[in-house]
C-alpha cells in the first residue's frame, strides 16, 4: 500500500481531511507509515490531536496509543515559511499538501491571504523539491471543484496551485507531483451540514443562499481513498477526480429539517459564490481518462489519453447535470450516516 513503512508529511494535518488521513493511516495495518508528521500552524488543534491519540484519559485503545506514540510527530509551522517547509519536506518520502485557506467568504474578503497561503505556500513545497536536496517519492496537492472555471479568490488561488504543480511535474526528476480535486466533503468543518444541524438545534431558521444551488457531495472516506489512490497511481502532472453525485442544497436542508416546524430561508447568493460547480471543464474533458472510480485529468502536455484507457465523455462535468432526486439523496445521506433517525425525511 502507498504509505506503508514510509515517512509521511501531512500539511494542514489537523484539518478535516488531514485529520481523517492521519486516522486512516494509524488504524489501517496495511497503510501504517514509519512516521506521520502533522505540519500545521494550529497549536490548539495539534494539542487536541495529541490528546486524542496519546492520552489514556481521552483514548482507551492501548494499541492505537502505542502506534501514535511510535509514529506521530507534530510540527508547528506555516507553509508560507520556506525554511520550515524545506526542513519538513526533506524528512518525508510522501507529502500530502492539505493546508490551505478554504472558506470562500474569507478568501473574498482577504484575497491576498489566499494567494500567500494557497499559491505561495504551495510553491514553497515545490521549491523544496526542485531547489533543495529534498527528494520525496510523491507530493499530492489537495484541490477543489472551485478551482475549475473559478469565479472567486479561493478557487482562483487553488487553480494557480494546480497549475504550479502540473508545471513543476515536468522538472521534478525524482519526485512525482500530482493533484486530487473533489467537491464538498460531507459534514467537514465549515460545510453546510454542521451549520444546518446547529440551526435546527436552535430552532431555526435554516439558511441557504439560493434554492437552486447544487453541489457535488463527497463522503470523507471517498476523499481519503482518492488521496491514497493518487499517491499510488498518479503519473506526473495528473489530477485525480473521484466520481461523486451532486444534489440541491435545498433538498439537504429539507431532509434534515424533516417534519419540524422550522423555516428554510434563502438569504441570497454571497459574493464569489457559484450557483452550480464544475468538476471538470470542457477543455479538461478532452484530455480526461477513466481509471476505475476516478476521472484523471492528464496534463496539457499529453495530447490524448493513452490508448489502453477509456476517454471520458466530452463535455463539462457540472453539479446541475443530474442532481440526486430527493429519495436518492435521502438514501445517500443515510448510507453515509449524515441523516439519522432523529432527522425525519420529508
Amino acid at each position: 500500500m502507498p504509505t506503508k513503512g514510509r515517512r509521511v508529511l501531512v500539511t494542514g494535518g489537523t484539518g478535516s481531511l488531514g485529520g481523517a488521513l492521519v486516522h486512516r493511516m494509524l488504524v489501517d495495518d496495511s497503510l501504517l507509515p514509519e512516521t506521520i508528521t502533522v505540519f500545521s500552524r494550529g497549536e490548539a488543534r495539534q494539542d487536541e490531536m495529541r490528546h486524542r491519540y496519546l492520552d489514556a484519559a481521552f483514548n482507551r485503545d492501548s494499541e492505537l496509543r502505542a502506534r501514535g506514540s511510535r509514529v506521530l510527530r507534530f510540527r508547528i509551522g506555516d507553509t508560507r515559511d520556506y525554511s520550515a517547509v524545506t526542513q519538513s519536506v526533506r524528512e518525508a518520502d510522501i507529502v500530502i499538501h492539505a493546508a490551505g485557506l478554504k472558506q470562500v467568504p474569507t478568501c473574498e474578503e482577504h484575497p491576498l491571504e489566499a494567494v500567500l497561503t494557497n499559491v505561495l505556500g504551495a510553491n514553497n513545497i515545490i521549491r523544496a523539491v526542485l531547489e533543495q536536496d529534498a527528494v520525496p517519492e510523491v507530493v499530492v496537492a489537495i484541490s477543489t471543484d472551485k478551482a475549475c472555471e473559478p469565479v472567486n479568490a479561493m478557487g482562483m488561488s487553488k487553480a494557480l496551485m494546480e497549475r504550479l504543480f502540473v508545471a513543476a511535474s515536468t522538472r521534478a526528476v525524482r519526485t512525482r507531483l500530482a493533484c486530487v480535486r473533489y467537491g464538498n466533503v460531507l459534514a467537514s468543518r465549515g460545510s453546510v451540514i454542521p451549520l444546518f444541524r446547529k440551526q435546527i438545534a436552535n430552532g431555526g431558521p435554516v439558511t441557504l443562499t439560493d434554492r437552486e444551488m447544487t453541489r457535488f457531495l463527497v463522503p470523507m472516506a471517498t476523499a481519503v481513498n482518492a488521496v491514497l489512490a493518487t499517491i499510488e497511481q498518479a503519473r506526473p502532472g495528473e489530477t485525480f477526480v473521484p466520481m461523486s453525485p451532486s444534489s440541491r442544497i435545498a433538498d439537504i436542508a429539507s431532509l434534515m429539517v424533516g417534519d419540524r416546524s422550522i423555516e428554510v430561508m434563502a438569504t441570497g447568493t454571497r459574493p464569489g459564490e457559484k450557483v452550480h460547480e464544475t468538476l471538470i471543464s470542457l477543455e479538461e474533458s478532452r484530455r480526461t481518462a477513466k481509471r476505475a472510480d476516478y476521472l484523471v485529468i492528464l496534463p496539457p502536455s499529453a495530447a490524448r489519453p493513452p490508448q489502453r484507457e477509456h476517454a471520458a465523455p466530452v463535455g463539462p462535468v457540472t453539479s446541475n447535470d443530474r442532481p440526486l432526486a430527493v429519495g436518492e439523496l435521502e438514501a445517500y445521506l443515510r448510507n453515509n450516516e449524515i441523516l439519522t433517525d432523529t432527522e425525519s425525511p420529508i
